[in-house]
């Protein structure tokens, strides 16, 4: 009757964004409370729905601390949060037999480039050399050296834009089941690829990258392989192992394993300069934008707060204002003294603030603005696909000339609707909207627009990865080095 502990530790940070994260940034569950996530499209859901299929498992609930993408996360953060989580473990390792931890692979932190890996170090001390330690990832997390000699198996994200949290807990609850049901002894092939990818390939659904993950998925479901993937990194946390990967996981089989991840990693690297962001000038998407029927979308890629941006670009607002483009924008933006402002003068008050630059003050000059408050909020909602909260804390609707700006106190998610829909917006009422986000699930924005523009635009998670002046991670690394080679060779894990 296996005892199951359960814990989950997630950032994604930009080692390029200014500010660095604190404890602020993370929302933190304990014991019974993580059961909040059963029913959720969530990596906790996802386990929870199989192992409440079992009568004999017992699931001893730790700790969740989840935070919100930022900036490297500061030491004395670190050192407060690391110990909160192996105090959580250690509290109840001692009545385990077995563990998962739903992590990402893309947190970092001054003095500790590899957050996971200390902490998967910790915990393989604390649970001893045989308890079986399997943990999922995002597709977009740096999985090390240091984090592989800990675990048993992982699973991972299949889909970006990324659907399928629930399905890759199920995944990896389903594996640490066969590990101790079965006997099965994963054995981990890993095939290193010198490449950063970004862009529109990498869609699931319709990129070339989606081809391979769907074979990844081919040879879980014949049974090839127990797991497989392949990892891209978050492009934008400069850290030693930043990369992409092939992660292939058979039952002893080496020689599979290690064959499967080669070839994977060989098919994908032929395709690394189509798996590149493709941005267009800012002036020239708006001398476009101008002559259509409407509605278009501008994705804000540069200052994706998902993936570690500080969300106080004012770039494309002011571009729009300069060119006098005529149609109504709709907006969003971090700026937590205009939300302050707007909260203290009350709703139909007419405020002079600015704008923008807020947080990262070298890439936004703030702009002035006279503006009505049309709405004040305390900024919570749900996200749309994984129905967890948000906090953008005290949050208010500007109005100015033809825009309509939603301004947070916080850098919080803004890949989907729900930061528009919570305040009163609806984008499809617009002929212009801001998404701060690489991508979107299709029918959010794609669906109804009649183009969506990735504009290139300044900020710290720029598709454009040449400028962003990465300094850590192992080179020769394309696309910041023209002349890579690369000889696919499989390095294999097994406990």
């Amino acid at each position: 009757m296996p005892n199951i502990l359960v814990l989950d530790c997630k950032q994604e940070i930009s080692s390029f964004n200014p500010r660095p994260s604190t404890l602020e940034e993370f929302s933190i569950l304990r014991g019974e409370d993580l059961f909040q996530h059963r029913g959720r499209n969530t990596e906790l859901g996802g386990a929870f729905s199989v192992f409440d299929q079992r009568d004999d498992v017992t699931v001893l609930p730790t700790i969740l601390a989840q935070g919100l993408s930022a900036g490297l996360l500061s030491a004395s953060s670190w050192k407060t949060l690391s110990v909160d989580i192996l105090e959580a473990v250690g509290a109840r390792i001692g009545e385990a037999d077995a563990i998962y931890a739903a992590m990402h692979g893309a947190m970092g932190a001054d003095g500790e480039l590899d957050p996971e890996g200390h902490l998967l170090t910790e915990i393989r001390k604390l649970a001893g050399p045989d308890m079986p330690i399997v943990i999922s990832l995002d597709l977009h997390g740096i999985l090390t050296d240091r984090m592989l000699r800990q675990i048993d198996g992982l699973t991972l994200y299949h889909t970006y834009p990324h659907v399928d949290f629930g399905s890759t807990g199920r995944r990896a609850a389903e594996l640490l089941l066969r590990i101790i049901d079965d006997g099965v002894k994963p054995t981990i092939a890993r095939v290193v690829i010198p490449a950063l990818v970004r862009g529109d390939e990498l869609v699931t659904a319709t990129g070339c990258y989606g081809d391979l993950i769907r074979d990844c998925q081919r040879i879980e479901r014949d049974g090839t392989a127990l797991a497989a993937g392949i990892m891209i990194g978050n492009p934008f946390t400069d850290v030693p192992e930043l990369c992409s990967q092939v992660i292939v996981q058979t039952d002893g089989d080496a020689k599979t394993a290690e064959a499967e991840a080669v070839r994977l990693a060989s098919e994908f690297w032929p395709q690394r300069a189509r798996m590149q962001g493709k941005l267009i000038a800012l002036e020239r998407a708006i001398a476009q934008a101008r002559t259509m029927k409407g509605p278009v979308v501008f994705t804000d890629a540069a200052d994706a707060t998902s993936s570690g941006a500080t969300g106080d670009s004012n770039a494309i607002i002011a571009a729009l204002r300069k060119a006098n483009y005529p149609g109504r924008v709709l907006a969003q933006i971090v700026d937590p003294a205009a939300a302050a402002a707007a909260h203290a003068a009350g709703v139909g008050a007419t405020i002079k603030v600015t704008l923008g630059g807020a947080i990262d003050k070298r890439r936004f000059s703030p702009m002035a603005v006279e503006a009505q408050v049309k709405l004040l909020s305390d900024g919570k909602t749900r996200l749309e696909t994984m129905k967890v909260p948000i906090e953008g804390g005290p949050t208010a609707v500007l109005t100015f000339d033809n825009f309509t700006v939603v301004v947070f106190s916080r850098s919080v998610f803004m890949f989907d609707r729900s930061v528009y829909y919570s305040n009163g917006c609806n984008p499809p009422d617009f002929d212009l909207t801001i998404v701060k986000s690489p991508h979107t699930e299709r029918h959010m924005f794609d669906a109804w627009a009649e183009k969506n523009f990735n504009v290139d635009a300044p900020g710290s998670t720029s598709a454009d990865l040449k400028s962003l002046g990465h300094t850590i991670c192992k080179r020769p690394m394309y696309p910041l080095d023209p002349e890579v080679t690369f000889t696919p060779r499989a390095v294999t894990y097994q406990r």
